[in-house]
């Protein structure tokens, strides 16, 4: 299936791109992970520790076990602060 993958702040610094489409047999979000984290140098670093990230599955909150069925859209990004 094919995804978009969205970036924010720090960890579109790290990949050096905002967004990607990939093609994809993951089946949750952890899965996705893993395929991202084994693409490259800079997407392993960004991903390597996912404490502090948030994931949007389309453009709902969602943790590493959400199931990718039917998803067009997954989003990982630092938690905001207001201010």
């Amino acid at each position: 299936m094919a995804l978009d993958v969205l970036y924010f702040a720090w960890l579109r610094e790290r990949i050096g791109q905002p967004r990607e489409r990939v093609e994809t047999q993951a089946r949750t979000v952890r899965e996705l992970v893993a395929e991202l984290a084994a693409m490259d140098e800079w997407h392993a670093a960004a991903l390597a520790d996912l404490t502090p990230v948030r994931i949007a599955v389309d453009q709902e909150l969602a943790d590493l076990d959400a199931s990718l069925e039917g998803v067009r859209e997954v989003a990982f990004f630092p938690p905001m602060t207001g201010g």
